[in-house]
């Protein structure tokens, strides 16, 4: 038994027979959870677009309290039945309730309140049997069920809103009157579609958002009844998701657009957003685009490209169709768009950032000036130079590196250090700063400028680093002691020049800071000279000025600054000059606000500590003032580039063109492993510890520091190890060049000899009890393992490098070959990898072989080497870590909570 509804309906009540019924000035609204989270910006909106047509609301325990809006104050209850027993009168009950309390509050409010005529259910995923009794109860007291998980009805003829958020935040700018009523599954959309529409010229009647769980309550049948009986609605848009017969048996008398979409649910297997969009047999997308082709006469899908419609409708399945279509269908039947048109459907970018690519036009659109008020907050936008990074926490984060748990490769600023190590030493070094690597000409005046600054000759930095290795201390302690001396006041003059340079550039126009066409007048003019000049400057700005042209580099920064000496009252210095070298570097990804002013101004510390971890790593009796390990300090920035210099530091001499490409694939593979390893925390807490959120307190060099007390024998030092094992099997072998591969050694005996030598022990020591016997270096990786044959991703890419390159390393081979041996003698069950760590001890022990086996260096010497070399290529990580916890960090993030502390006795 139900109440007589419209006659359209006998089996069961409807009581909307126009959609002019539908949202009316007339209606009036008691909202339940009215204050909850999304009904507390939404409904006060709703008020006072509909002219104040809420009359109460209830939220448990609020009893007595108001929400206030600009068309009055809403009085708020316990109960539905308070709110009645206090007089209030309403026909419309908008639910905000969660999935468990809908029933219930539905159920109160039609037994307290017999005035209902109408029920909006926002709240997504009823229970199936609660919509069951909802439905139930509705049909017997006579009452419109709308929803559930709906964002409402609204009228724009009325101007009246009930439910959700339908028109947005600002309804009278998207609801705008016209002739086509929109019936939509989807809430948002429903909105979108009003203001798609209106960019064709067409107004809306009713919005209905139909809702999607599995049980619609007011559907498309009720709805298209009441859309045929509504003189306003000459036409309609229907918006349709997989799931549900609710559309087969439709039958219209106007003209309908309807859009189908969720032609990929069809693979689902449970709900995917709204419950009830999941396809059963024979009502997926697919078969609802054919149940609608079929009711217009069509035979395919409108798109502009080809626009199939006829007087009856059209089928889309891309939302931004609709206007086109609506405007084609209309105009076969004689109708013309409601207005002008309002705006367009084509992108309008307010910002564009191509990062510099070179990119064809249809991916690269051009910027339009955005509608106000945006236009005004974008024009300011502009007027920052850079970027500023949101801070939090980054203890055991990092926006510099990242590590892949699977293939144990880690990224620096998105290249991995597979890429990384094709790079140079002093690309990787910038690249690590700036994000990106520097071109040609960068290259060039980076080398200039690390190279001017590494003889340590004389500074107090140099005697430290002697000091602590004379004391017995470790490489990284000693070149602690040195960068410890590359304190704020050594860098003061070119930290202030960046950020001077930057002021003077940054609205010029200048993109390309090669460009030495460029007109920079205008800074000459405005210019402070006593920035940039001092009264006496000595000669290695000279020599500096020199290299730059002697390599060919240009830059609008130096020419500026030679100008500006030009124009008189004093002398360029060489900080001024590497300032000018390091805002070129960093200028193009600074305007692309890639980079911070702060990390822009801290790069001439950056490049000090590299200059003088590198210079510290040599001896003060090999540097003399105007020669480097022999070498003249001219002739280092003129000619040499930064990674011949650290091998010159390192090992006494200019490598060649093998050994370069060896060193400097060496440095890239040590670059890091990711914000957790001790080295970077080092690093990161340092940085921590200055207190980031003040950035100019944090001291660069300190960072370093960190770095660098964090490293050790056994993190960093332990690449000796297996330099120590190979030296052991080939120190009596009688080889003479290891990369010669006509050598006369039998690698697969020698490896068989040493895999059942170490058979033995191990049975030997494990009968004993000792299971802390000593393990072959650099094979097994925990994560490589498991298969027949095994492989570290890291040393194939390696391998294969210098494979390609025709370059071999006995040392390499005999580990292939013992791996293999170690399987077939049974002491592994099957062939380990060789890893990473390896591939760095085979490659450093390559290029120290030759004045190992002549007696020029000592077993100490190789480990002092071996681990030196690893803290020049773990330094590039290190200042990438550091840079971005100056940027991101907040102060004191790397401690460790007390409630994660123990306490052991």
């Amino acid at each position: 038994m139900h109440p007589q509804g419209v006659a359209a309906f006998p089996h069961y009540y409807v009581g909307i027979n126009s959609l002019t019924e539908l949202a009316t000035k007339d209606d009036r609204v008691c909202v339940l959870n009215i204050t909850g989270g999304e009904s507390r910006t939404v409904t006060p909106v709703s008020h006072v677009y509909s002219g104040g047509n809420i009359v109460c609301g209830t939220a448990p325990g609020r009893s007595g309290s108001k929400m206030k809006t600009a068309a009055g104050e809403i009085p708020v209850y316990d109960n539905v039945a308070e709110a009645v027993d206090d007089g209030q009168e309403f026909n419309v009950v908008v639910v905000y309730l969660p999935p468990s309390g809908v029933r219930d509050g539905v159920l109160e409010a039609v037994r307290v309140n017999p005035n209902l005529t109408k029920i909006v259910i926002l709240t997504e995923k009823v229970p199936v049997r609660d919509a069951r009794i909802i439905r139930a109860i509705g049909q017997m007291h006579g009452i419109d069920i709308f929803g559930g998980n709906c964002l409402g009805l609204a009228d724009a003829h009325n101007h009246v809103r009930i439910g959700g958020a339908l028109g947005g935040s600002a309804p009278e700018e998207s609801l705008l009157p016209g002739s086509v009523a929109i019936y939509s599954n989807s809430g948002n959309f429903t909105t979108t579609i009003a203001v798609y529409l209106a960019t064709a010229g067409w107004g809306t009647t009713v919005s209905f958002s139909s809702g999607k769980d599995v049980y619609i309550h007011y559907a498309a049948q009720e709805w298209t009844h009441a859309f045929h009986n509504d003189d306003r609605s000459k036409s309609a848009v229907m918006y349709i998701e997989p799931g549900g017969y609710y559309e087969h048996d439709l039958e219209f008398d106007k003209p309908v657009i309807a859009c189908i979409v969720g032609r990929w649910k069809a693979k689902l297997t449970k709900a995917c957003g709204h419950a009830g969009a999941i396809a059963g047999t024979g009502d997926n997308a697919l078969a609802k685009e054919e149940w609608f082709m079929e009711k217009f006469g069509v035979d395919a899908i409108f798109t502009p490209e080809n626009p199939v419609c006829s007087e009856k409708g059209a089928v889309v399945v891309n939302i931004s169709h609709i206007p086109d279509a609506m405007t084609a269908v209309m105009a076969k039947r004689g109708a013309k768009p409601d207005f002008d048109s309002v705006g367009d459907l084509s992108l309008k970018c307010w910002f564009s950032n191509n990062q510099g690519i070179d990119l064809p036009d249809n991916l690269n659109p051009p910027v339009v000036e955005a509608m106000a008020p945006y236009n005004e907050q974008i024009a300011g936008l502009r007027e920052q130079v850079g970027t500023v990074f949101p801070r939090q926490t980054m203890k055991d984060a990092s926006g510099a590196s990242m590590m892949d748990p699977k293939t144990q490769v880690t990224k620096i600023h998105g290249t991995s250090v597979l890429d990384a190590s094709t790079h140079s030493f002093e690309e990787n070094l910038v690249q690590s700063l700036i994000r990106e690597y520097p071109d040609e000409n960068g290259t060039a005046l980076t080398n200039v400028a690390l190279n001017t600054f590494v003889n340590q000759s004389g500074k107090v930095g140099l005697a430290a680093a002697d000091a602590s290795r004379e004391a017995g201390n470790s490489p990284n302690t000693a070149l602690s002691a040195a960068v410890a001396m590359v304190g704020p006041k050594q860098i003061e003059q070119a930290r202030t020049v960046t950020r001077a340079l930057v002021e003077l550039f940054k609205k010029s126009g200048l993109e390309d800071p090669a460009d030495v066409g460029f007109d920079f007048s205008a800074q000459l003019e405005a210019a402070d000279a006593t920035l940039f000049l001092t009264d006496y400057a000595g000669r290695c700005n000279v020599a500096m000025l020199a290299a730059i042209e002697a390599r060919g580099a240009k830059s609008v920064f130096i020419d500026f600054l030679k100008a500006l000496e030009q124009k008189g009252g004093g002398k360029l210095s060489c900080s001024v000059l590497v300032a000018a070298i390091t805002t070129h570097l960093a200028w193009k990804a600074l305007m692309r606000k890639r980079l911070s002013i702060t990390t822009v101004s801290n790069l001439p510390w950056h490049f000090r500590v590299f200059s003088t971890l590198i210079g510290s790593a040599a001896s003060a009796e090999n540097q003399e003032r105007h020669t480097f390990c022999g070498v003249a300090n001219k002739e280092l920035m003129s000619s040499w580039s930064f990674t011949e210099t650290a091998h010159l530091a390192l090992l006494g001499n200019r490598p060649n063109e093998e050994a370069l490409y060896a060193f400097s694939v060496l440095l890239g593979l040590i670059i890091t492993n990711g914000p957790g390893t001790i080295s970077a925390q080092g690093a990161k807490g340092a940085v921590s510890a200055d207190g980031p959120e003040v950035p100019e307190r944090v001291q660069v060099n300190k960072g370093y520091i960190g770095f660098l007390t964090h490293t050790g024998y056994a993190h960093g030092g332990n690449g000796f190890e297996a330099i120590a094992f190979l030296l052991e099997r080939f120190g009596d072998s009688g080889l003479s060049g290891p990369g010669d591969a006509d050598h006369s050694l039998d690698l697969a005996a020698m490896a068989t000899d040493y895999a059942n030598e170490y058979k033995s022990y191990k049975t030997k020591a494990k009968a004993e009890g000792n299971l802390s016997y000593a393990k072959i270096p650099c094979v097994n990786h925990p994560v490589f393992k498991g298969e027949d044959v095994n492989y570290d991703p890291r040393e194939v890419f390696v391998n294969e490098l210098f494979k390609k390159r025709g370059s071999y390393n006995i040392f390499h081979e005999f580990y292939h070959e013992l791996v293999n041996a170690l399987f077939k003698t049974g002491v592994s069950r099957n062939v380990y990898c060789v890893n990473v760590d390896a591939v760095i001890a085979v490659i450093l022990l390559k290029m120290l072989w030759q004045p190992y086996a002549d007696g020029e260096i000592s077993d100490s010497t190789m480990e002092s080497a071996a681990f030196t070399t690893f803290l020049f290529g773990r330094m590039i990580g290190s200042a990438a870590e550091i840079d971005d916890h100056t940027n991101r960090g907040r102060n004191m993030d790397t401690r460790t909570a007390a409630s994660r502390c123990s306490y052991v006795s």
